[in-house]
């Protein structure tokens, strides 16, 4: 014989308050900046567990789907991690191309870091187009995929700023030369002659200490919250 279970009333109302509580953050809306984003989520990420912070980032993860522009993903590894961070809410892009089109027109886009593709150098000649994300972005681990949207970021406490350089100089040499002015980098990728370099913090595009930093072509394309 088939059983019914038994209610739990301590158990649904924890389940109505969290659909309560989705429903009303919808109606409030978005916040103005990504920043702004990544600020609250700071505070709302403070002192929970990783069990409990990866299901809080799921929920607010979709919560800003539906607020956000349309979404672009371009590549394996995006359409991953788009999937776990927003669901799936996005578009595939067959191309960068067309991922940075969309860009253009409004939307966003998550796109591969592959040596197959050196797409995030084009923001360099585009400085409308900025990083404002990068995935993962917990943990100690480089990032896998940027987010690039129209908004320009702006400092969150804790942040990685991303940099490019057209220098034939070895690695280690560009983040020994980074390092004498003050900036702590790291190599990420190199692809179609540039190398892409994680910069501790948030580092303005026209930071004196670039002043003596290598390569003909090179600059700040854009930064994105640490958690």
């Amino acid at each position: 014989m088939l059983v019914e279970p038994e209610a739990d009333e301590a158990r649904q109302a924890l389940d109505r308050a969290v659909a309560d509580a989705v429903r009303a953050r919808l109606t409030a809306g978005p916040r103005a900046a990504p920043d702004a984003d990544a600020i609250a989520l700071r505070q709302a990420l403070t002192s929970l567990s990783p069990t409990e912070a990866s299901a809080v980032r799921a929920v607010l993860g979709r919560i800003d789907a539906a607020h956000a522009a349309p979404l672009s993903v371009w590549g394996p590894a995006s359409q991953v991690l788009a999937s776990d961070r927003f669901g799936l809410s996005g578009s595939v892009a067959s191309t960068p191309e067309a991922a940075l089109a969309a860009v253009r027109d409004g939307g966003r886009a998550l796109m591969d870091l592959s040596a197959a593709s050196a797409w995030w150098g084009r923001l360099l000649a585009e400085p409308a187009l900025r990083v404002v994300g990068a995935l993962p972005d917990t943990g100690p681990g480089l990032p896998r995929a940027l987010m690039v949207e129209r908004r320009p970021p702006g400092p969150t406490g804790g942040d990685r700023t991303f940099w490019i350089t057209d220098s034939g100089w070895s690695a280690t040499r560009i983040v020994e030369t980074l390092g004498a002015a003050g900036l702590a980098a790291s190599p990420l990728i190199v692809a179609g002659g540039l190398k892409l370099f994680l910069l501790a913090g948030y580092v303005q595009a026209e930071d004196g200490r670039f002043a003596s930093a290598p390569g003909a072509l090179n600059g700040v394309i854009g930064a994105a919250p640490h958690f």
